[in-house]
């Protein structure tokens, strides 16, 4: 089963990363001739449930293939940044770790530690569809996905309700008049985790999405030059939003999803109206708060609608959850990949609401309302922008982050956002 969408994930994670593969050597996989394998396992699910959906796959793999032993180290998502590339450096890399594909895995193939799986997934990857080739380099198939990603506003029903406001806005100029009832009704509108960058992205990103056409956004991931105006225009969209001092006291030291003070913890305590954050949320939210009926106060609705853009406005941000082995034992690392994007497991993934399943068989599993909102909203979207910190190789992500924190801490601006993308970019990949 395929989507009917058009991915530009897909198009620019096979097309603008070639040079990145070119004389990348499959190296030999320690455990292709058998015999009993340790895995060490890095993924980010440190709290529930994704955390126990993990628990629970490497035990249940073990007891099937006992050869094969998983050792489970859930490690802080915002770690990665640094632990990953330091780690692909040593001479003790992790045989599985967290992959979210695009320009980023291209950076990482370039140590030589990533391994090469497309001949191990080649027999099983085609049911997961044109998505699993964000994990691919030229072709080539570094990583697979478990799980899809949309970005979107998860919000408080009973908060708008009390603030009078009784459907989500569909265009900027309802979510700028609903920010203003909620504020008047004392609670913070929008929470951000401007401490971490990425949430801050996800904005910049929406405005672009809907101020620049399909073309230029796959011309600029390709070229790594943001030279359309509409890039100039999207951050000036940005600026104008963030006139309207729509976030939490103190935003630029919050973190996102670190405590009942981070942004999401802002949310899940009813401090905080909405929160622009991927569907991995409301799971996110449950393990920051006491209130054990929280998922059914939680609504989701699409970013808004932009006038004048030549972006489509049903277009959407997304991404997704995977992973990538490392070279020493590619063969068991991709066993265990098929696993986890079987049925039964994704099945798991679904009912415990902690994203979106990649195996179509198991969108029938998912429970919770909002994520089935958002998958059939994604399901229906013209394309699917990966984020643009994970579409440009790392060092132009990296760059796109920094500026973008600048702007909301009112330094820089629309223009030195470009410039910091072109610049970094100067040096191709």
């Amino acid at each position: 089963m395929r989507s009917s969408r058009r991915s530009l994930a897909a198009v620019l994670a096979t097309a603008a990363l070639v040079t990145a593969a070119c004389g990348t050597d499959t190296p030999t996989d320690a455990s292709a001739g058998g015999g009993p394998v340790t895995l060490v396992w890095w993924h980010n699910g440190t709290t529930d449930p994704l955390k126990s959906v993990w628990d629970k796959a490497a035990a249940d793999y073990h007891r099937a293939h006992p050869d094969v032993t998983i050792k489970v180290q859930p490690i802080q998502n915002e770690d990665f940044t640094t632990k990953v590339p330091l780690a692909l450096q040593s001479d003790s890399p992790p045989d599985i770790y967290q992959q979210w594909g695009g320009g980023d895995e291209g950076s990482q193939i370039q140590s030589g530690k990533v391994a090469d799986i497309t001949a191990q997934t080649s027999p099983w990857v085609g049911p997961l569809g044109e998505f699993a080739k964000n994990w691919q380099v030229g072709g080539k198939q570094y990583g697979v996905p478990y799980e899809k990603h949309v970005v979107g506003f998860w919000y408080r029903k009973d908060l708008f309700t009390a603030a009078g406001i009784t459907t989500p806005p569909s265009t900027m100029e309802e979510l700028n008049t609903d920010v203003g009832k909620l504020r008047a009704h004392g609670v913070a509108p929008i929470a951000v985790g401007g401490k971490d960058r990425w949430p801050d992205a996800f904005y910049w990103a929406y405005f672009a999405i809907r101020a620049c056409s399909p073309q230029a956004l796959q011309t600029a991931v390709q070229t790594l030059k943001l030279e359309d105006p509409c890039w100039v225009t999207a951050g000036r969209n940005l600026q104008a939003f963030l006139a309207t001092k729509p976030f939490q006291a103190g935003f630029n030291g919050t973190p996102a999803q670190q405590g009942a003070g981070s942004s999401a913890g802002l949310v899940a305590n009813g401090k905080a109206a909405m929160e622009l954050q991927g569907d991995w949320n409301p799971g996110t939210m449950s393990a920051l708060t006491e209130d054990k009926k929280l998922n059914d106060k939680l609504g989701w609705f699409p970013f808004p609608a932009v006038a004048g853009g030549a972006g489509d406005p049903a277009a959407v941000l997304g991404g997704g959850d995977g992973f990538s082995c490392t070279t020493k034992a590619a063969t068991a690392c991709a066993g265990f990949l098929q696993y986890l994007t079987s049925e039964p497991v994704q099945r798991q993934i679904a009912s415990s609401g902690a994203g979106l399943p990649v195996n179509p068989t198991a969108a029938s599993a998912l429970t919770d309302p909002s994520l089935k909102s958002a998958l059939e909203y994604t399901s229906k979207a013209p394309y699917l922008q990966m984020y643009f910190d994970r579409a440009f190789p790392t060092n132009v992500g990296s760059a796109l982050n920094e500026a973008i924190a600048n702007l909301f801490a009112g330094k820089g601006s629309p223009e030195t956002i470009v410039q910091a993308v072109n610049e970094a970019g100067t040096g191709g990949r």
